[in-house]
């Protein structure tokens, strides 16, 4: 069953809204299959339009380039996320707890009942662990971050951040934790699929409770509170 969820995402990274019609959809859907099979560096918008039996010239309808792609999927993802750790804390009081679901879905956000039509979160997820660093790591960052592409990002961060806060109002660093789990789970998922030697967790047929348990010890820890496992 598909629900209808329409995420609130940055003007300035699309010339046509894709989640308002159905090619636009299908752009979306088959960019994140396709830059899961072929990797982001060999994706071109010609590549996509032969797979959805379209045009270039529909495609740029759309979206300027692939990098303001890439940076659309990306902050799909992420304004999921922080729905998700909205929703699946909405009526939780204890902050620890709090923080324990939203590493869960710092870790993996394709744990979900439900389903979108046109995103597949589970591949949309290996995109975000490969790609993500790509759609910050250029020259243009600093522009493009005064144009408000990152908010999103940004939005997710702050909303850890103030469950952190929670935890410990005199926390010195909540930003900085807040935005350090969010790579670390990228990293550690990466590390594990293709560089073992650089990290001790590992990840078996999609298994990913060691990272989520690698999260929750760096957190706590830091925080000074020890109940990880409650």
């Amino acid at each position: 069953m598909s629900i209808t969820i329409q995420m609130k995402l940055n003007e300035n990274l699309y010339l046509r809204d894709p989640q308002d019609t159905k090619l636009g959809k299908r752009i979306i859907q088959y960019s994140i299959l396709l830059i899961d099979e072929i990797g982001f560096e060999s994706f071109t918008f010609k590549k996509l339009a032969e797979r959805i039996s379209s045009t270039e010239a529909s495609v740029y309808r759309y979206f300027e380039n692939k990098h303001k792609l890439l940076v659309y999927l990306l902050c799909w993802y992420w304004e999921w996320m922080k729905f998700r750790i909205d929703f699946n804390t909405m009526n939780i009081e204890d902050p620890k707890r709090k923080l324990k679901i939203a590493i869960s879905s710092i870790v993996d956000t394709t744990r979900r009942n439900t389903s979108i039509e046109f995103v597949d979160e589970d591949i949309l997820h290996r995109i975000v662990v490969a790609e993500a660093t790509k759609a910050y790591h250029t020259k243009e960052v600093d522009q493009e971050n005064k144009q408000g592409f990152f908010l999103t990002y940004k939005g997710l961060a702050k909303r850890i951040a103030k469950i952190i806060e929670e935890i410990d109002p005199q926390y010195p660093y909540p930003r900085a934790l807040a935005s350090t789990l969010l790579e670390m789970s990228n990293n550690h998922i990466y590390f594990a699929l293709h560089l073992p030697s650089l990290t001790d967790i590992e990840v078996q047929e999609g298994d990913l409770s060691q990272v989520e348990k690698l999260l929750e010890h760096f957190a706590f820890d830091l925080l000074g509170v020890g109940e990880r496992n409650t």
